[in-house]
């Protein structure tokens, strides 16, 4: 059962009105009253719905709004390093990418960690740099998701080693990486094609 509310006495309306005479009102627009506002029981009306425009659109309109960008997957290593402008001699980037060019050396990272890959792969790049080696092979693995005590994603090196290769000391020798021939390991290996040896 509902409490019903009680009215003010004549003291605490006598009470109300001194002080709403002696208070500076926020908004000196809105009309002033005196007396208290009774509250009634019966819920407040619900304010109306606000309606947003749809702008019009007709079957087959050459312009629609554009897709929200929600959820679609970050492009693979692979994806983004064939993205990247191509910075050597394209019959040799095709046969190197059909897997008819064979690597000088190769390196295996697969099974180390982040810490102990980075400075086998500079040691790896620039000793073949300077023996004059043009195209090497580094093996990634393609990663596992092994969930250890610190989160770690997938394939960390496979993601790792571009950067590392676009970064210095190892970008002022590497001209190109490109994602290996499945007969070379495929997504978990790269070729980087190193420059020339400058005499």
């Amino acid at each position: 059962m509902a409490r019903r509310r009680r009215g003010l006495t004549p003291e605490e309306r006598d009470l109300w009105s001194r002080v709403a005479r002696s208070a500076t009102p926020l908004h000196p627009e809105k009309p002033k009253g005196s007396e208290p506002v009774e509250i009634s029981s019966s819920p407040l009306p619900k304010p109306p719905a606000v309606r947003t425009s749809v702008p019009h659109f007709d079957i087959g309109q050459s312009t629609a709004l554009p897709i929200p960008d929600y959820g679609r997957p970050s492009p693979s290593p692979a994806q983004r390093l064939a993205a990247q402008p191509l910075r050597m001699d394209q019959k040799v980037h095709r046969r190197m990418s059909q897997g008819k060019l064979k690597p000088e050396a190769r390196l295996d990272l697969h099974g180390m960690t982040l810490a102990a890959a980075q400075p086998e792969l500079i040691r790896f790049i620039l000793s073949c740099h300077a023996s004059g080696r043009r195209l090497v092979l580094v093996i990634t693995g393609k990663g596992r998701g092994d969930h250890g005590p610190l989160p770690t994603r997938p394939g960390a090196l496979r993601h790792q080693v571009p950067f590392w290769l676009q970064s210095a000391p190892l970008s002022q020798v590497v001209q190109q990486i490109s994602a290996a021939h499945f007969r070379h390991g495929g997504e978990g290996a790269y070729y980087v094609y190193l420059r020339r040896l400058q005499d």
